[in-house]
């Protein structure tokens, strides 16, 4: 019986698995933007965060119910020197690192942080709910109506009306995977065990992208690897 090999990915609709992030795009994108991906406060102090299981909800739902924490902010409040700690804590805590980068007492101050803090960690894998509305009207504002919609390595994708995506008029659950413009010039994508997503586009948008005032990350340098909190450990 013939092996079944699966042809290689296009690199416009994907995101790596490791590696460095800009040359894993050479050919398809000359820029990228780390999008980090926010912490969760309830918007109601009397809010029982013991309900809060976010299968149960639908991303307006969540929308309506939390607002954003930015990872400075919940550096500050856990006396972190960078956000790469934080980085560290939360693959710490999913078991996302190896034992030589893991730091379980960085996880530590970071998970009794969040419970004194009445805060929720963002989950890995995923299109945050919160920053979805601002980052696909981002798109829209690029001159784009519509989004391929993939899985993980986008073997099957569906064509979506962008405002068909979004929390408030959502008639497509954006969850994980990668969505990317029909002209192959933008991609939003979800790393699978990563806390963050990445938009790559042309140098220009991505420059804009990181001026938007709702959302927090960085531009990708041509060393800046998936792994970049422990590059330098």
């Amino acid at each position: 019986m013939n092996q079944r090999v699966f042809p290689d990915p296009d690199r416009y609709a994907i995101c790596p698995l490791e590696g460095p992030v800009l040359p894993f795009y050479d050919g398809a994108f000359e820029a990228a933007y780390v999008l980090l991906s926010p912490f969760m406060r309830p918007k109601s102090t009397t809010f029982d965060l013991t309900n809060a299981a976010r299968e149960d909800w639908s991303a307006d739902e969540l929308c309506q119910t939390f607002e954003s924490v930015r990872w400075s902010q919940v550096r500050d409040l856990c006396g972190f020197p960078s956000i790469a700690s934080i980085d560290v804590a939360l693959r710490t805590m999913i078991g996302g690192l190896r034992k030589d980068f893991a730091d379980e007492e960085l996880a530590d101050v970071l998970a009794n942080s969040l419970s004194q803090h009445r805060l929720l960690a963002p989950v890995e894998g995923l299109f945050p709910e919160l920053i979805q509305d601002p980052v696909l009207s981002f798109i829209q504002s690029l001159a784009q109506e519509w989004l391929w919609v993939g899985d993980e390595f986008c073997t099957e994708r569906k064509l979506c009306w962008i405002d068909d995506l979004k929390p408030a008029s959502a008639k497509v659950a954006l969850t994980s995977g990668s969505v990317f413009t029909p002209d192959k010039a933008n991609l939003w994508t979800a790393h699978w065990d990563s806390h963050f997503t990445i938009f790559c586009s042309s140098r220009p948008n991505v420059e804009r992208l990181a001026r938007h005032p709702t959302l927090e990350g960085f531009v990708c340098a041509p060393e800046t690897e998936i792994y970049w909190s422990v590059q330098s450990v």
